[in-house]
């Protein structure tokens, strides 16, 4: 940041550029353009420049070339005419003919072929009713409200046919066309254009605060426009020599020359040297050619080797002619500021404006007082002067001691005797006219006093180097004469003491390393917003209004009365505050040994900040302030190395897979650019506004797929707020692994990952239940052989035995009778035992009926010498516990009886495992059950029918018998799956059957 540096004119009294302006210039190593043709400022924020190859723009941070303007390309880059509507289109004329009017929603090119005169287009411009109006070197051409088509304007009208280089509308009506024939003008309401005084080739106007119209001719010389003829003996005459004359929006004329940028505050014409900004001063180029003030008051000036801006500092310098080296400086009793220093004399300022100031004091000024009685003290090395109100002055030495050493502070205590801290660190009071080192008091520290106050009790404060304070206590206190001492005990923590000021019952304390405030026997400590702590602060004002204003090492604090009531109810939070600093006009910072304090408040309510060459002034009522928020946009979305333009656009989608962004933004704030805040956020991503430090772009990594909403917002360095944000839909699409489907076949996989798992396992625990079974089997098996080769056929080679004795007996004997009945009751005994043996062989278990009921009827078949056939359709799985108890009982009742009572020649046992009913069927060939039988359901004395019955209708079963004499019989059992099947059992029924349709679908077999 530069500062203009320009001096007085000795001449009169004009506000130098220097206490107002703060100057900024670029050239092309800032990436600025150079040689401006015209500056334009749309309403959505953006200061755009017209050169002779390309289109520029500007966002308070960099400058960049354009070829296309929302959206819509450029139709050359030579461009010359440029001007922004209040509708937010902006204009843009061509240096080879033609005009292009770019919008958000499209763009619109105009030539000859709609009415544009031809030729290189030098002006355009918005009328009050909002037609435009082009100047061009093919004539003069309007476009109204709505039209399609431009209308030309030419002698029908009054006005030459070509060569048209300006159009001014005045503010009282009167529109002004300045061309190689002259300026023309025409008042509201008359159809035709008069020509206006002198007659010669006018090009560049403007219009004053007066309504005085001023135009240039092509020498550059700038004529007062006049309507009427002039007297023969006053001819029109220039008045000022410039490549450009321009007025600001506070009346102010500026004149723009080959080498230097100069202000005319009062028109006078003078020469005024600190008035003029020049290359050597740090303007940007020479040439200075074209003029624009922006909606925040700033004014840019293009050179032929950059741009330059003009900024209004909030804080104006007091512009002596003399220079202070280090002033002090105190309020005067009558308004105004004193101020002086160690080697020249002591003025008065009435106020920022007094150039020359007043002589009140020829001696040194190093620190002052002003006295209850309205006295005011001025101390330095040559001693010590009290100006009373009557405008007598008394002079007081100081002490042989220290003569020649500069006084760092005064104070009068409560009795009215005089202490004063010299340079070097002694104190001394002035008593009935006599120096007491010290006071005559015992126990003060012997660091050095940097500051003084009285509190509300009149008792006196001394701020010392080392982190300590003295309070001497006052004569109404019961330890009059006392000295007590505040320090680390008591919370202080500032280092050197700077500063102490008086706030009702408390007191400000202001040091090297910051500010606090002691009240109810504590210090609590300033704390600011973002870690401001408020540190070398050497002068501190509380205003009647209870706004709180800091001067430190770090620039000018000011803490709203709000913000400081809020505060003091809670020390422990955070203060908002505002900083005023280089930018703002203020040079240099605050004294942090001397002269002190640095900030005083005069009687018309200003504040005064001293710092090492100058002294800067505010006036809290009259801040300037800039009430308008910066206009936000997102500039564009880089992911992946691949950058989306952002611009004017709701929503942006991104390719699949996106997950990492950065997206760029800007507040379109060209006054203070640096004091921009700006916050963002991501819907779904940001819990809350996000604060933007550094730099103009925000990071997100690891996005999932989705719509996601990012807002913007942004507040100039006066804390407005921009109430609309920018917004900007990014939709991410998924890939296909991040779609539901993929999900939802991912979940597919895992469940039949899952059960095939859980087959395997089932499997496995069936296996070994198999085996175990296999073997229990086997075992019984063995038994049953056993039994049948060793016992069995024991017992039939016995009956065989006795019944050959038997028939050696004689028949009808009693004895033969008695063994015969033997024998059957052996016999019975025998086929007891044979069935005994079968049924220790054959068992059932819910898993494996067909291998039990198969077992059985091997068993039956060798005993019978029948044939025993065993199919099985469908999956095999487990039956309810108590369902294959019953079937197994069923179906081994069959056999048994188509074994030992049909006669059959074979048996044909069917088991179906069917997904909807599980059925059992036994067959045979032999001679059949009765119809009688049939039909009454039992055989007399015979269980085994209504024994099957009664089992099938215990689970639900149907049971069904059909038989004729000599036909066989078959015996059906059947039931639901619902009611057969295990819950597990029922579900892999159901998914084995339709996996294998998916993959008989697939081609897999």
């Amino acid at each position: 940041m530069l500062l203009v540096a320009l001096h007085v004119h000795v001449l009169g009294a004009p506000q130098p550029l220097l206490a107002e302006y703060t100057h900024t210039a670029w050239g092309g190593l800032q990436g600025a353009p150079v040689d401006v043709m015209k500056f334009a400022q749309t309403s959505d924020g953006w200061l755009w420049m017209a050169t002779a190859i390309g289109l520029y723009r500007y966002d308070g941070t960099a400058f960049e070339r354009v070829d296309a303007v929302y959206g819509q390309r450029l139709r050359s880059n030579d461009i010359i005419g440029l001007m922004a509507t209040r509708d937010g289109a902006l204009w843009v004329g061509y240096r080879l003919g033609g005009a292009t009017v770019f919008r958000k929603d499209g763009a619109r090119h105009f030539t000859e072929t709609e009415g544009l005169a031809g030729g290189t287009v030098f002006h355009i411009e918005e009328a009050p009713d909002g037609a435009v109006w082009v100047a061009s070197v093919g004539g003069l051409a309007r476009l109204a409200p709505g039209a399609a088509r431009f209308e030309r304007l030419g002698r029908e009208v009054g006005l030459p046919a070509a060569n048209m280089y300006h159009v001014l509308f005045a503010r009282d009506g009167t529109e002004w066309i300045g061309s190689a024939g002259g300026a023309f003008f025409r008042k509201p309401g008359t159809p035709r254009f008069a020509q206006a005084w002198p007659r010669t080739a006018l090009m560049s106007m403007a219009e004053g605060p007066d309504g005085t119209v001023w135009a240039s001719d092509t020498a550059g010389r700038y004529y007062r426009l006049r309507t009427t003829a002039p007297a023969p003996r006053d001819p029109p005459r220039p008045v000022v020599q410039a490549s450009g004359l321009r007025f600001d929006r506070e009346g102010q004329m500026w004149l723009l020359r080959k080498d230097a940028v100069e202000r005319q505050p009062d028109q006078t014409m003078l020469p005024l040297p600190a008035q003029r900004l020049i290359v050597a001063g740090g303007l940007s180029g020479m040439l200075a050619q074209c003029f624009y003030q922006d909606r925040e008051g700033n004014i840019w000036i293009g050179t032929s080797a950059g741009i330059d801006r003009l900024r209004r500092n909030r804080l104006r310098q007091l512009p002596t002619r003399r220079r202070f080296d280090h002033p002090a400086m105190i309020a005067g009793p009558d308004g105004g500021l004193w101020v002086g220093d160690g080697a020249n004399a002591t003025y008065r300022f009435a106020d920022p404006d007094d150039v020359a100031g007043t002589l009140v004091d020829k001696g040194h000024f190093s620190a002052g007082y002003r006295a209850p009685d309205g006295a005011l003290w001025i101390a330095g090395a040559d001693g010590l002067r009290r100006h009373a109100a009557d405008g007598s002055v008394t002079r007081v030495a100081p002490p042989d001691a220290v003569r020649g050493a500069a006084v760092l502070a005064l104070r009068e205590d409560a009795r009215g005797d005089m202490w004063v801290a010299f340079v070097g660190g002694a104190l001394f009071r002035f008593a009935g006219g006599a120096w007491i080192p010290n006071g005559g008091l015992a126990g003060l520290p012997p660091s050095r006093v940097m500051a003084m106050e009285t509190d509300a009790q009149g008792r006196l404060w001394m701020g010392h180097a080392d982190n300590r304070i003295s309070v001497l206590a006052g004569d109404a206190d019961p330890d009059a004469g006392s000295v007590r001492h505040l320090g680390a005990a008591h919370g202080l923590a500032l280092g050197r003491i700077l500063s102490l000021q008086r706030d009702g019952r408390a007191m400000w304390v202001g040091g090297e390393r910051g500010t606090m405030l002691y009240r109810d026997g504590r210090f609590a400590a300033l704390r600011g917003m973002r870690g401001e702590t408020f540190r070398g602060v050497s002068g501190i004002v509380r205003t009647p209004d209870g706004h709180l204003w800091l001067h430190g090492a770090d620039g000018i604090f000011h803490i709203d009365a709000a913000s400081l009531s809020a505060w003091l109810t809670d020390p422990a939070r955070d203060v908002a505050f505002e900083r005023f600093d280089a930018q703002d006009g203020l040079r240099g910072h605050a004294s942090q040994i001397a002269p002190l304090p640095s900030l005083v408040q005069s009687a018309d309510g200003r504040l005064w900040f001293s710092t090492s060459g100058a002294i800067a002034v505010a006036d809290p009522a009259h801040l300037r302030r800039n009430p308008l928020a910066p206009p936000v946009v997102i500039r564009g979305v880089t992911s992946a190395g691949r950058s989306y333009d952002a611009e004017n656009r709701p929503a942006l989608a991104l390719p699949q897979g996106a997950s990492n962004l950065r997206i760029a933004f800007a507040a379109l704030a060209l006054s203070m650019p640096e004091r921009v805040r700006l916050r963002y956020r991501l819907g779904g991503v940001d819990a809350d506004w996000q604060e933007a430090v550094g730099q103009r772009a925000a990071s997100y990594t690891n996005l999932a797929p989705g719509t996601y909403r990012f807002e913007l917002t942004a507040a100039n360095e006066d804390g407005v707020w921009n109430p609309r944000p920018a917004t900007l839909e990014i939709h991410i699409p998924p890939t296909f692994v991040q779609t539901r489907w993929f999900l939802l076949l991912l979940a597919l996989g895992a469940a039949l990952l899952l059960y095939a798992a859980y087959a395997l396992r089932v499997s496995h625990i069936t296996r070994r239940l198999q085996e175990r079974t296999d073997a229990r089997l086997e075992e019984r098996s063995r038994i049953a052989r056993s039994l049948h080769d060793t016992l069995l056929q024991s017992v039939q080679g016995l009956i065989m035995s006795f019944n050959a004795h038997a028939h050696q007996v004689p028949e009808g004997s009693s004895e033969r009778a008695r063994l015969e009945r033997t024998l059957g009751l052996a016999g019975r005994l025998l086929v007891d035992g044979r069935d005994q043996i079968m049924g220790l062989r054959a068992s059932a278990s819910p898993d494996e009926l067909p291998r039990a009921l198969q077992a059985f009827g091997i068993e039956l078949a060798e005993y019978s010498g029948n044939a025993f056939e065993l199919r099985v359709a469908g999956h095999v799985v487990p039956l309810q516990p108590h369902v294959s108890e019953e079937v197994y009982a069923i179906g081994r009742e069959a056999l048994f009886n188509a074994a030992r009572y049909a006669g059959a020649g074979g048996m044909l046992l069917e088991i179906d495992y069917g997904m909807d009913a599980f059925a059992l069927r036994i067959r045979d060939d032999g001679q059949g059950v009765d119809e009688t039988v049939a039909a009454a359901g039992s055989r007399p004395g015979h269980w085994g029918l209504p024994g099957m019955r009664e089992r099938a209708a215990a689970v639900g079963a149907s049971f069904q018998l059909a038989s004729a004499p000599g036909a066989g019989t078959e015996i059906r059992v059947s039931l639901p799956a619902g009611l057969a099947y295990r819950r597990a059992a029922r579900a892999r029924g159901r998914l084995w059957p339709w996996l294998r349709r998916c993959l008989r679908g697939v081609g897999v077999r």
